[in-house]
């Protein structure tokens, strides 16, 4: 038997489509008002920082951001450009190439997160109480989006390099 659509899932999923543009477009105006650049750099630097030899294959780094990034090759060309990464050949498979971050690259991923952070509880964590958060999490796990990741992500980031900035909820 064929269950009917309630309103109340429909109110929610038109709030699930809302909430991701109208919060990251208040973190993107933020970052842009404190002089950085797009939150996209900061998402590519921090996999980049996170991979164990700092270095992912492009199609890597694609799968691991945590911003929908349609035009990655552009977006890494940025990044080369003003000396963030760098391009590595792959010496097993001389097709194949490796993007990697810079110490210019590390420098600019620590000093956005200060922003970043602050923009994330302008705009959830201010909203929302642990308790909130946290029943969120439990909501969106349900719908496939994992928090437990994140836990354990920022658990080891904490006890392996208390100094690493930036640790986002992903």
């Amino acid at each position: 038997m064929k269950r009917k659509l309630s309103s109340e899932a429909t109110a929610a999923w038109i709030r699930l489509m809302r909430v991701p543009s109208r919060v990251l477009d208040c973190v993107e105006q933020d970052l842009k008002k404190a002089g950085y650049p797009p939150l996209a750099w900061y998402d590519a630097l921090l996999e980049l920082s996170r991979a164990p030899s700092g270095e992912l294959r492009p199609v890597e780094l694609e799968r691991q951001m945590l911003i929908p990034q349609y035009s990655t090759s552009r977006l890494i060309d940025k990044l080369v450009d003003e000396g963030l990464a760098a391009r590595r050949e792959c010496k097993i498979d001389k097709r194949g190439q490796f993007v990697e971050i810079t110490e210019a690259g590390r420098e600019l991923q620590k000093k956005m997160w200060s922003a970043y952070s602050t923009a994330i509880d302008k705009h959830v964590g201010s909203k929302l109480s642990d308790a909130d958060a946290t029943r969120l999490c439990g909501l969106l796990d349900r719908l496939g989006c994992s928090c437990d990741d994140v836990k354990a992500d920022a658990k080891s980031d904490t006890k392996a390099a208390p100094a690493r900035d930036g640790v986002p909820v992903r």
